[in-house]
């Protein structure tokens, strides 16, 4: 007879309830979860895919949803099902955690900030498990190794602010697994991370699943995460599964159109073999795409030369500067006219301080940035707020870069009446006429950010960006907070524009896959330094140095039988960039391996 399943969900409901009547989160949602199999559940924002994880988890009644039919049948250790949806929350109490564990999507809320780690793992054993503190202790710290956090006796005395995001992860998936539950629930717990923890981390959570026999439910909105951990996969849109089967089912032979057209928008690493430009991504249910290789120009736009910033690190009782963080280390490169070059790196490799550095939204220590001809370092604020009209930014959170009190259409029209480009009726045209080219329609000029979804915003904020007629764009992360299906339109849209208006974009990101889509060139950051340049071609088929090959090997790939293993992946911790005063690094020696393909020559770290 066959094990019978973990955790069974049987026609779930939840809805919310909210000023304008009840909202349904969750609409009719079956599904099991069997011994030592990991179910993934996949869907975009809005599908109901983490509101059935937290309602197995009863968790969902504190953020204002209610359980409203369906059961959620649970196999407790001693051999009795219990009917979840129907149990007092005292005896929940007992299960969550214990028998069931869970990790967030964001490892920094799901700490408390103001108790060390140690005590924040043992706090679980000593509830559940009535150990004393002193064993308490010695599990937390066999938790630590097991989930391989170096210098692990350390890191218990220490407080969550003091760790790296991919270090906070591990010990949220240490105090998810300290109980050794029968079920694992995982919530997107490596959206937040880099490529390189992102690979560690999967391989982490395989290689305990099948240590500990634990069942794992994953809900993610990442292909080829699903490709890389399921055994079998459920779709989720709009609150109803729409297919399930087993992994290879569901990437070799999806049924549901709804399937095909996420996987459709994956970008995969390798598609753009042998074409020397970019091109837009080929989209279900969009007709007659006009799509062509977008080759830019040979005139440079802009050259940086020996950029380097630097933060000062205060200390002692007079708070006088004791060290600096060497963010950006003598950075050179170029970048033609309606062409891209992506920065690619891990978190804190100083792409993003980088990109501020070169519109001075940062004041770098000292090297040379000339936009078509002026020399941004020279300029006082006065010639600088004129040369911000041909730079400009789109950041990351399209949420936290605009202003919540202001209707769209004011948002778009700001800059313009700043740099008093156009007057009264002539602004409203050009707002209408950015709305348009941004694929949105006019009805939305009178909205608020909040009534709109995060890929919309995101196209106010380049409708906005395109305000002045920039000849530079600074895209950082831009995409990386969209579903993929979203990132997709988001990234067509941009080269769309690239090719019409001859942009030319600075596109800093950590997503190998989408930089492979969109770029002409690409540069390889590591510690501030640029460790390999060159045509994305060239780069990506025949990376020379060490450190861009990891990353490239780290990149999850859509296809589940081409899986990692955890000995794949041999990442060096990165070093500190912070050294003390007086510390002068050599200068960045390049050997050219290829025609246009540089290589650093200085020691790297790596």
């Amino acid at each position: 007879m066959l094990d019978q399943p973990i955790a069974r969900i049987e026609g779930l409901r939840v809805e919310f309830q909210t000023k304008d009547g009840p909202v349904v989160g969750v609409e009719d949602v079956s599904f099991e979860v069997n011994p030592g199999e990991t179910v993934c559940i996949v869907g975009e924002s809005g599908s109901g895919k983490s509101v059935s994880s937290l309602s197995l988890m009863r968790l969902v009644e504190f953020g204002g949803g209610e359980i409203a039919s369906g059961r959620l049948m649970f196999d407790r250790r001693d051999g009795g099902e219990v009917d979840l949806a129907h149990i007092r929350q005292d005896l929940m109490r007992t299960i969550r955690g214990n028998e069931i564990g869970m990790i967030f999507q964001e490892p920094m809320t799901a700490l408390n900030p103001v108790f060390t780690v140690g005590r924040q793992l043992t706090e679980g054993l000593k509830l559940h498990k009535g150990m004393s503190q002193k064993q308490a202790e010695a599990r937390a710290l066999e938790l630590l190794k097991q989930v391989r956090i170096p210098e692990a006796e350390r890191r218990l005395k220490q407080y969550p602010h003091e760790l790296s995001g991919g270090m906070r992860q591990r010990v949220v998936i240490a105090m998810a697994l300290a109980c050794e539950p029968r079920l694992l629930i995982a919530d997107e717990p490596t959206t937040a991370l880099d490529v390189t923890i992102q690979a560690e981390i999967l391989a982490l959570m395989d290689r305990l699943k099948r240590e500990t026999g634990t069942a794992v439910m994953f809900i993610t909105h990442d292909m080829a995460v699903v490709a890389q951990m399921a055994d079998r996969v459920v779709v989720m849109f709009r609150g109803n599964k729409v297919e399930e089967g087993t992994v290879e089912e569901i990437f070799e032979n999806p049924q549901h159109d709804y399937t095909k057209s996420l996987l459709a928008a994956v970008p995969k690493l390798g598609e753009m073999r042998g074409k020397s430009a970019p091109e837009p991504m080929k989209l279900m249910g969009v007709e007659n795409q006009h799509i062509a290789p977008i080759p830019g120009s040979d005139e440079v736009l802009l050259k940086v030369s020996n950029l380097t910033t630097r933060f000062p690190v205060k200390g002692g009782l007079f708070r006088r500067t004791v060290a600096n963080v060497h963010a950006v280390e003598d950075l050179s490169f170029s970048l033609n006219k309606g062409r891209t070059l992506s920065l690619v790196g891990e978190s804190g490799c100083g792409k993003s301080t980088a990109g501020r550095s070169i519109l001075r939204l940062v004041e770098p220590l000292s090297g040379s940035v000339d936009l078509a001809g002026t020399d941004i370092m020279a300029l006082d604020q006065k010639g600088l707020r004129e040369a911000r009209r041909d730079m400009q930014m789109i950041f990351q959170d399209p949420f936290a870069s605009l202003n919540p009190q202001m209707q769209l259409m004011e948002q778009v029209a700001e800059p313009m009446k700043n740099y008093g480009i156009a007057s009264g009726s002539e602004i409203q045209d050009r707002v209408a006429m950015l709305f348009d080219r941004v694929h949105l329609p006019r009805s939305f000029m009178r909205r608020f950010p909040h009534e709109m979804s995060g890929g919309q915003r995101q196209r106010i904020a380049i409708a906005r960006a395109l305000a002045l007629n920039p000849k530079l764009i600074v895209a950082d992360e831009a995409v990386s907070a969209l579903d993929v299906s979203v990132q997709a339109q988001v990234l067509n849209l941009m080269m769309e524009l690239q090719e019409d208006l001859g942009l030319s974009y600075l596109f800093i990101s950590h997503d190998m896959a989408v930089v492979e889509r969109v770029s002409h060139d690409v540069g390889v950051m590591y510690l501030g330094r640029i460790v390999e340049l060159g045509p994305r071609a060239r780069v990506f088929e025949n990376p020379q140095h060490p450190y861009t090959q990891a990353l490239i090997k780290a990149v999850p790939i859509a296809d589940p039988r081409k899986r990692k293993s955890e000995k794949d992946l041999n990442f060096k911790p990165i070093p500190s960039p912070i050294h003390p005063i007086g510390y002068e690094p050599e200068p960045s020696q390049y050997t050219e391996v290829e025609k246009g393909h540089y290589v650093l020559t200085t020691d790297s770290g790596y």
